[in-house]
């Protein structure tokens, strides 16, 4: 099992194969402040070859997803950046969260994102990326940078991805705030909950589904999934049949199999 890092600003707990993921910083709506990037990007640098952790549950404390940037960074990036290269730091600081971004959307475990109260900006950012999205029907969801001044920079791509470019048109264009079941209809996440109770169920009913899954499998066809934006069709599949002929031939094939043959569970599945 791989060794986790040491978080300030996350509270990290696994079990049974689940890492759960928590933004600590309730005082702020869990603004993403430039050590939580950091600290976020750890810990899928931690877990990314480990095949013992299943799923990734990222949720909030206090009651909210995420509210976006911090303010605070901004703040000291503009003292830097009056003693460098003029816009330096803020590049910087808003490069780092798009590679976060990045590196979550490409995570081989599943990500599960739980959304409640706000889900803004540098949040609605991360609900883009995750392979699963439940939200509790009173979260608050938007876009509200063009509102201060500025822009998603780094969140746009993954917003049009999800969502579709002329929806993407719309919410980031009036910075408008909508509810869970929006979201839903939306195409941002696949559940919408009336209640805390329903959030819980819903997210025990979704990772008894991933653990019926095998690790390597998942992994596997989630970068399968993902390569279809950016690969040659033909290329794909040509690789993708070398990829079948590896897992038919592999310890998790040999094990499903056999598995299905005897009627019973196969052994991640126990």
């Amino acid at each position: 099992m791989s060794e986790l890092p040491n978080c300030e600003t996350l509270l990290l707990e696994l079990v049974e194969g689940v890492l759960y993921v928590t933004l600590n910083r309730p005082d702020s709506r869990n603004a993403m402040s430039l050590a939580m990037v950091e600290e976020l990007r750890a810990v899928l640098r931690a877990v990314r070859h480990d095949q013992g952790v299943r799923a990734l549950v990222l949720r909030g404390a206090g009651g909210h997803f995420c509210a976006g940037g911090d303010i605070k960074d901004m703040a000291g990036a503009r003292a830097r950046s009056q003693g460098e290269g003029r816009g330096d730091a803020y590049r910087e600081l808003n490069r780092a969260f798009g590679s976060l971004l990045e590196e979550a959307q490409y995570a081989p475990q599943v990500l599960v994102a739980v959304l409640e109260g706000a889900v803004l900006g540098g949040g609605f950012g991360l609900a883009c990326v995750s392979d699963i999205a439940i939200a509790h029907q009173g979260a608050k969801f938007g876009l509200p940078e063009t509102s201060l001044g500025i822009l998603p920079a780094q969140i746009a791509p993954f917003v049009v991805k999800r969502i579709g470019l002329t929806q993407a048109r719309r919410l980031a264009l009036t910075a408008a705030r909508f509810d869970g079941a929006e979201a839903l209809r939306l195409g941002l996440v696949h559940f919408s909950e009336a209640d805390d109770q329903a959030v819980v169920d819903r997210l025990a009913e979704c990772l008894a589904q991933v653990r019926q899954c095998a690790p390597g499998a998942n992994a596997a066809t989630k970068a399968l999934l993902l390569a279809t934006e950016t690969e040659n069709l033909g290329s794909l599949l040509d690789h993708a049949a070398g990829q079948f002929a590896e897992a038919v031939l592999g310890s998790e094939g040999a094990e499903g199999t056999l598995a299905f043959v005897q009627k019973r569970k196969p052994s991640w599945a126990q």
